[in-house]
């Protein structure tokens, strides 16, 4: 079975056919990737009724239209959080895993008790509800404008309040456009650290894959610009605005854009900045410090 659906994800050029296809059976069927491992290893059977199979057949069909793997089981990992996403809401990424890291890094570097952070496009609340988890006393406060997406977030953050009461009290849901200067306005000049992966893909660059072309929210993908840097450039000024003396701001970008934006935040009053790389050594980041 799993033979045959890895090669139809493979004719409809899906280069994680058999990881896809694996993940998917074990969705269905209420189990885990590593049950499946051992029942190949063992040459055991595994038994599956027949609701089990047609749920797994649908899913084999959505995935084979390329909706994304994420949609279809309602979830994703990212660092230490089970992330809930579906059609509206930006699926996250690894590479922004690193972008929670650096800000992460600098809290501790900086020894901050009870850091104020603030997540602009905050979109499933991945990166926010990272800090407040993982940063004990960290409070964070979250701006997304987009009702649909706000659901999800919303969905997002209800989980980790429950699971963790006090990381729920310390995060903090604003319905609003993050470049706009009234947007947390009280907070201006009184926040430690900025974290936030903006929409940024150049719109002369449409993206090639059909799970990030035909799903992911076009809002929450393209930059606003021929170069995608409008919006970040918006981000860069506002977050300037909140940040204290000495704050800093963690901004994921386009792998293009890294010298435009680093200019740009020392021309727009950050006195220190610098560009981080990703998992695969490319420029992935922008880090300035205000």
């Amino acid at each position: 079975m799993l033979a045959e659906a890895t090669g139809r994800l493979k004719d409809a050029g899906i280069e994680t056919a058999r990881y896809d296809a694996r993940l998917l059976f074990a969705e269905a069927c209420g189990i885990s990737p590593r049950d499946i491992d051992k029942a190949l290893v063992m040459s055991d059977s595994i038994d599956v009724t027949d609701e089990q199979l047609a749920v797994f057949r649908s899913m084999m069909d959505r995935r084979a239209s390329r909706e994304p793997l994420q949609y279809i089981v309602g979830h994703v990992p990212f660092r230490y959080l089970d992330v809930q996403v579906g059609p509206g809401v930006f699926i996250p990424r690894q590479e922004t895993e690193i972008v929670v890291q650096a800000g992460i890094d600098w809290l501790t570097r900086e020894g901050l008790y009870a850091p104020k952070v603030v997540d602009l496009c905050a979109g499933s609340g991945a990166i926010g509800l990272s800090i407040v988890t993982e940063v004990r006393g960290a409070e964070v406060w979250a701006v997304e404008k987009y009702q649909q997406t706000l659901e999800w977030t919303k969905r997002n953050a209800k989980r980790v309040a429950d699971k963790d009461p006090a990381a729920g009290y310390n995060y903090h849901l604003e319905a609003g456009d993050a470049t706009d200067t009234t947007t947390l306005a009280a907070l201006n000049g009184s926040i430690d650290l900025v974290v936030t992966n903006p929409p940024y893909v150049p719109m002369s660059q449409p993206p090639t894959q059909p799970e990030v072309r035909d799903y992911d929210p076009q809002a929450a993908l393209y930059g606003g610009s021929a170069d995608g840097t409008l919006i970040p450039e918006r981000i860069i000024r506002r977050a300037f605005a909140l940040l204290r003396d000495g704050g800093v701001l963690v901004l994921e970008h386009d792998i293009t854009q890294a010298d435009r934006l680093l200019t740009y935040a020392l021309a727009n009053g950050f006195s220190q900045a610098r560009t981080g790389a990703d998992y695969t050594s490319r420029p992935r980041y922008l880090f300035a410090v205000k």
